[in-house]
């Protein structure tokens, strides 16, 4: 695979009318372009100077993250890039669109945990960062913490802020602490709100609203959307190796 097929791959995936939607915001991208030929591609959340260099040492071309490097961070970003630079590895991330996607973060995870997806709520211009899922059969909170960790392969937090049993669950994977997400789950019958983040408002507006709540990390819950995407482009070229890059647990 080139470079020019991955690119048009994802033009096609997300189409450019919903890739450019979001104005003033750059939420993809290429932000370094290594060699043309890709023969092995490696994924993550984040592109820190770790994920880096775990790319090197696995031989990938092109490196697919949720992410960009956080340029508030101050060098960070200049590292990370010197390091892809050196290895003239390519690498791409893919923000809020795959947010959006029906194959993306929310609607991934959502299926892992046994959920039908209903619904999406959390719009930023067009954009929906938020799922509602259901489930047939309900089950207990704690039950459904339990999922929760085991398929993130971490600890959550949890607040139990009403005896009911989960029926339905607003998801927003990654920044969802905002109270108005909150707001909006509840509003759309949700019994427990799920999310990668938290701030103090996030835990008091849960309580007020009696709404459950269960915060993960941002990077482990948003590894499943890069994960449908890495299958999908395995699919179409199934000659390029797809590996997962590693990334330590935190936060």
């Amino acid at each position: 695979m080139l470079i020019k097929d991955f690119e048009d791959f994802i033009l096609s995936t997300f189409t450019e009318e919903k890739l450019n939607i979001v104005s003033g915001k750059e939420e993809y991208g290429f932000t370094n372009i290594g060699t043309e030929g890709i023969s092995k591609i490696g994924y993550c959340t984040n592109l820190t100077i770790e994920t880096a260099k775990e790319a090197v040492k696995n031989g990938v071309n092109l490196l697919v993250t949720h992410h960009d490097a956080w340029e508030w961070m101050t060098g960070m970003k200049e590292e990370v890039l010197s390091i892809l630079k050196q290895s003239n590895i390519t690498h791409f991330y893919i923000h809020l669109p795959l947010d959006d996607a029906e194959f993306g973060n929310n609607t991934t995870i959502l299926k892992k945990l046994g959920f039908r997806v209903v619904d999406k709520f959390s719009n930023d211009e067009g954009m929906y960062c938020g799922r509602v899922g259901e489930i047939d059969n309900a089950i207990e909170f704690e039950d459904l913490v339990k999922r929760i960790e085991t398929l993130l392969e971490e600890p959550v937090q949890s607040w139990k802020n009403n005896e009911k049993l989960i029926k339905r669950i607003g998801v927003v994977t990654g920044a969802g602490f905002s109270s108005t997400d909150i707001e909006e789950a509840d509003r759309l019958g949700c019994d427990v709100y799920f999310t990668g983040e938290k701030i103090l408002y996030t835990v008091q507006y849960a309580r007020f609203t009696k709404i459950n709540l269960i915060v993960g990390s941002h990077t482990f819950t948003e590894i499943f959307g890069l994960e449908s995407l890495a299958k999908m482009i395995n699919e179409k070229y199934p000659i390029v190796e797809i590996i997962r890059i590693q990334e330590d647990h935190i936060e």
